[in-house]
């Protein structure tokens, strides 16, 4: 592509040098810039990609994309001035992909709890209209049926772009994704045609990353004030942020609730352990899922089901058959006639929500066994509340470890300890080794108990001292399970 056809997409303050030379590619890698590459310094958290303009130019880049301009011009070189290189970046990414966005329609889905959930769920849902669809979410990435390994919950825009335009290519017609605080913050959906906007909730996290939690909800914001007119905003009234994110969306608005008058009105009939007995907007169905949070979610999928234009009865059979996603509030039966549940629950308003939806089931009729643990090298003022959150609940508690990361396990239990009063501590162990601590749990359970393994639901592994160790939750129940089974024969 041209360069004078490609940087058409983004506001310039300035060009020094010649437009008229094709670019074979762009990046903001200076690792990954090949001959003729277009280089987009971009200002990131950590690193300044302004340091790596030589570097870029020796490895074959013509034409560099910038917000100050180097002091040092290298003649053969076009440099393009912007004031934010981070929106450019989306923008070129856009373009370059032939602006992939706007050939689908694109619903984003933003919030700290249930993004995975809803995003997921209308992928299938609409796989199960017929259509075919494309996923951008934490778990993993789909191109209709072919899957993508996901390493963010938003990738970069580039990656994002060429995964949209695979997406169209492969005759998708809808596309469904996630959209993080952190991507919206660093402009990475710049440049996208979003047709819909869903809001779930906002509760403390990603801390150590915002600061304050002013900064976390205005970057959440900041998605809907970029929707376009023609979009529509779907807010979770009960929320108390959930209209503060629309206050300046330009988008339709429109609601739903548990508790109120809202355009999709839930209410729960009945919940038990292998699903739950829905009304919404005055009809019954029956879902295979459980707790309050996750009648919201299918409230979200029902409501921005409706607003893409399918029948509302239709939709409300589709929601009958929906499944749980991997690693939220995944249900194993053990044969001692315990139940184990996986669910990806690490903030700790995720964790009440999970904990209060089990003893909403089980009442008085059995003990919840609750494993948790905290994050290494993240937001360290939520790990107490961690603590407090399952202790409150829960029967017994295990502490133990989640991706310490470059963190010792021992001082992210401490942390978590100290929000625990004596009495409380006595109800608590703390086993650092995740394995035995689900192994101890399990051991505690009786005919009718509930063991929650919260925090890290579908990851499949544990990140200690900058390695990926293969660990998962599920594969471990079903391990000692498997082990209880020979051992009756």
């Amino acid at each position: 592509m041209k360069l004078e056809s490609l940087i058409q997409a983004i506001p310039v303050k300035q060009i020094s040098g010649n437009t008229n030379k094709e670019i074979s590619g762009l990046d903001s890698d200076s690792r990954n810039i090949q001959q003729d590459f277009l280089f987009v310094a971009v200002k990131g958290t950590a690193v300044d990609g302004h340091q790596f303009i030589d570097k870029a130019i020796e490895s074959g880049a013509t034409a560099i994309v910038c917000e100050e301009m180097p002091e040092n011009i290298t003649p053969t070189t076009t440099y393009i001035q912007v004031s934010d290189s981070k929106e450019a970046l989306g923008l070129l990414a856009s373009k370059w992909y032939a602006n992939p966005s706007r050939q689908l329609t694109l619903v984003g889905v933003t919030g700290t709890n249930g993004k995975t959930t809803i995003a997921t769920l209308l992928y299938e849902m609409f796989r199960l209209f017929g259509e075919k669809a494309g996923l951008l979410s934490t778990v993993c990435n789909y191109i209709d049926e072919k899957a993508v390994p996901a390493t963010h919950t938003t990738p970069d825009p580039i990656t994002l772009n060429k995964l949209l335009r695979e997406m169209v290519d492969a005759g998708c017609r809808y596309a469904f994704m996630e959209v993080s605080s952190h991507s919206a913050d660093q402009k990475r959906i710049a440049g996208l045609d979003f047709d819909g906007g869903i809001f779930t909730n906002l509760t403390r996290d990603h801390l150590d990353y915002h600061k304050t939690v002013e900064a976390y909800l205005k970057a959440k914001k900041s998605f809907f004030d970029h929707l376009p007119k023609n979009a529509f905003a779907l807010t979770n009234l009960d929320d108390k942020s959930g209209m503060v994110m629309l206050q300046n969306t330009k988008a339709a608005k429109h609601t739903y609730s548990l508790k109120t008058l809202a355009d999709y009105k839930g209410r729960i009939i009945e919940s038990r352990l292998d699903g739950t007995t829905l009304e919404i907007n005055g009809r019954e169905v029956e879902v295979q899922f459980v707790g309050k949070f996750n009648a919201y979610n299918l409230l979200a999928v029902y409501g921005a089901t409706c607003l893409l234009g399918e029948n509302p009865e239709k939709a409300l059979i589709k929601l009958s058959m929906l499944i749980p996603v991997a690693g939220r509030f995944q249900t194993i039966h053990s044969p001692e006639k315990y139940t184990v549940i996986i669910d990806y629950a690490h903030t700790p308003d995720a964790l009440a929500n999970v904990l209060g939806s089990i003893r909403e089931v089980v009442g008085k009729k059995g003990r919840i066994i609750t494993v948790v643990g905290a994050g290494g090298n993240r937001d360290k003022g939520k790990r107490p509340i961690m603590a407090q959150e399952a202790v409150k609940i829960s029967d017994r508690v295990i502490l133990t470890s989640d991706n310490p990361r470059f963190e010792e396990p021992e001082d992210i239990l401490s942390d978590m300890r100290a929000g625990l009063s004596p009495q409380q501590l006595r109800q608590v162990l703390s086993i650092s080794d995740r394995r035995e601590a689900i192994k101890t749990a399990t051991q505690f359970a009786q005919p009718g108990d509930v063991i929650l393994i919260a925090g890290k639901g579908h990851e499949d592994y544990q990140e200690i001292k900058g390695v990926k160790y293969h660990f998962n939750d599920k594969e471990e129940v079903e391990k000692i399970f498997k082990e209880y089974d020979q051992s009756e024969k």
